[in-house]
């Protein structure tokens, strides 16, 4: 590597003594390194002259090549160092849904502005779904609701979301500032096959389950849009975390539960077996702004 390095600086100056100035050594250490190469090559690189060195046909073409490959040498070297600080590759989340505002658009937001040289993609689906990517190195983590405990899986709560009723702007109870799981026992629930639609499934069979009613339940195989647009018009009634408040739908209503103890929780889930620093970055940012969140004035 130092007899390319001097080459190319005798190259660059076309005078061995410059050469040796410009890296620092003595004269005689390019003159003898490059003379070295060449012997090394069976080729001669330089012509010498009491004027100078000039390059010869072969000499060119083999400094061309070099200095390409050097400069490639050095692109390699600098993204390896970049990556293993985690300012350079990519970073695969999946995640339930990605709404304008919330917490979870705001952290990869964040994300992306503070790790430009990080490709960030996503992919959206079932927490199901999720963890098959995870344990299949297909992702590098996943955001899901809960605070699921999984033996071959890291998880971190992230942040949490108050659970709120998605209702018709003309419903019965639009009008209440809070509502109870007893207010909705006549109601149709709607949920999506997707997304997050598994775990409200669930909380609102939880919920329901031992009371003098049964709760009646359709799934569908639709975007979190179209649902609430089923709700504007009365197909049902649905749940959501507070942050589905934030998306534009004008003929619903989200009033809070006042029965329901605590937020819903979601975590970070990901591989004992990813070290990566780009997923570790991630993960830092993500607490740093759940405190901020969670410190008292906020």
């Amino acid at each position: 590597m130092a007899s390319l390095v001097h080459l190319l600086a005798a190259a660059d100056h076309m005078n061995f003594r410059h050469a040796a100035k410009a890296l620092g050594v003595a004269q005689s250490s390019v003159s003898a390194r490059v003379k070295a190469l060449e012997e090394d090559l069976g080729i001669l690189l330089f012509e010498r002259n009491t004027r100078g060195i000039r390059l010869t046909e072969a000499g060119r073409n083999f400094v061309e090549q070099v200095a390409d490959g050097l400069d490639q040498l050095d692109h390699a070297v600098k993204t390896v160092s970049m990556a293993a600080v985690g300012e350079h590759g990519r970073l695969r989340i999946g995640i339930h849904a990605l709404i304008p505002g919330s917490f979870l658009a705001e952290l990869i937001a964040n994300y992306r502005e503070s790790h430009p040289g990080i490709n960030v993609e996503i992919t959206e689906g079932t927490a199901r779904d999720a963890l098959m990517r995870i344990r299949a190195d297909q992702l590098d983590v996943a955001f899901m609701v809960g605070e699921p405990e999984l033996p071959d899986c890291h998880t971190r709560l992230t942040w949490s979301e108050p659970l709120v009723a998605v209702l018709p702007q003309m419903h019965r109870l639009a009008g209440k500032s809070k509502i109870t799981w007893a207010d909705l026992s006549n109601e149709t629930f709607l949920v999506r096959y997707g997304g997050t639609g598994p775990q409200i499934h669930d909380h609102i069979v939880l919920r329901l389950t031992g009371r003098s009613f049964r709760p009646l339940i359709q799934r569908f195989n639709v975007e979190r849009g179209t649902l609430l647009s089923m709700v504007g018009q009365g197909f049902g009634i649905t749940i959501v975390g507070a942050a589905t408040a934030l998306y534009p739908a004008t003929d619903v209503v989200f009033p809070p539960f006042a029965d329901e103890p605590d937020p819903v929780p979601f975590s970070a889930v990901w591989s004992p077996f990813n070290r990566s620093t780009a997923l570790n970055n991630l993960l830092d940012l993500a607490n740093d702004m759940r405190t901020s969140v969670n410190r008292p004035g906020r």
